[in-house]
């Protein structure tokens, strides 16, 4: 199935406009004091406003898109006939969310024949988002000013640059953690602003690096459109551009093979 590119238009300002309202949703709930929190099979939490705003989105994009598949972190799969898939991630960052941490947000892309087409990821607690589709740039918009373009950094090094990651534990889960230490102790700074927040901060160009030894696509699949059409890189730990290895590396691209080399990937 070949992809017309002006059908990824009405999809890209439907993500802009769904996952901004869906991320409202959320501040309905958030620093709220009565918020319960629930814990799933994998023992991650989960609360009424995850699963609010993920029905907002799937509600939104069943009345424009009928056809279209749906993938979400809280609900059920949904199929289509159209060679899209939307992916939905209504709060990425709900430990962040549950703890009065504004740097959560909602994650809406969009896959055509199992390629990430176009994504945008706004952060409802500062009114800022980051959106892009494939050939048409990365734009950056906060404080209700117009877009503008959203350009990776031209760091040519890690040890002058910004490593994120989200969670540091997550490195024990795959008996990584020597690898965090390395990426420390080689970068200026160091920060776990993580999450799709972190990953914000690549395209925008105010960190170098995010990596994430575990994650789901529900994380990912906004991602690569908005950090590659940023001037970035976005691949696995062995360098294959790829959201279905549970890893990911953003990077500005000057020092993605830097990164790769403590990773142990070799980039090609």
């Amino acid at each position: 199935m070949k992809l017309d590119i002006t059908e990824t238009d009405g999809r890209l300002w439907l993500a802009i406009e769904a996952g901004r309202e869906a991320g409202n949703i959320t501040l309905e709930y958030f620093r709220r004091e009565d918020l319960k929190v629930e814990r799933k099979g994998d023992d991650t939490p989960v609360t009424v406003a995850d699963r609010h705003a993920e029905e907002h989105l799937r509600r939104r994009i069943a009345e424009a898109f009928p056809d279209d598949a749906i993938h979400g972190e809280e609900m059920p799969d949904r199929a289509g006939e159209t060679g899209f898939r939307w992916v939905l991630d209504p709060i990425d960052g709900t430990k962040s969310f549950i703890h009065g941490v504004p740097l959560y947000g909602t994650l809406v892309g969009v896959e055509f024949d199992a390629e990430p087409i176009l994504g945008m990821v706004y952060i409802p607690g500062t009114d800022e988002y980051v959106y892009a589709a494939r050939g048409q740039g990365a734009w950056y918009v906060s404080d209700e000013q117009p877009p503008r373009p959203a350009r990776v950094s031209q760091c040519e090094s890690l040890c002058e640059g910004l490593f994120l990651t989200s969670e540091v534990a997550t490195f024990d889960e795959i008996k990584r953690r020597e690898a965090y230490y390395e990426l420390q102790d080689i970068a200026k700074l160091s920060r776990s602003w993580g999450d799709c927040y972190g990953y914000m901060m690549v395209a925008t160009g105010r960190a170098e690096v995010i990596v994430d030894p575990v994650v789901a696509v529900w994380d990912l699949a906004a991602l690569p459109p908005i950090i590659e059409e940023a001037g970035g890189t976005f691949t696995d730990w062995q360098g294959r551009r790829t959201i279905y290895s549970g890893q990911a590396v953003a990077t500005n691209g000057k020092v993605h093979q830097e990164v790769l080399d403590v990773l142990g990937g070799s980039g090609e």
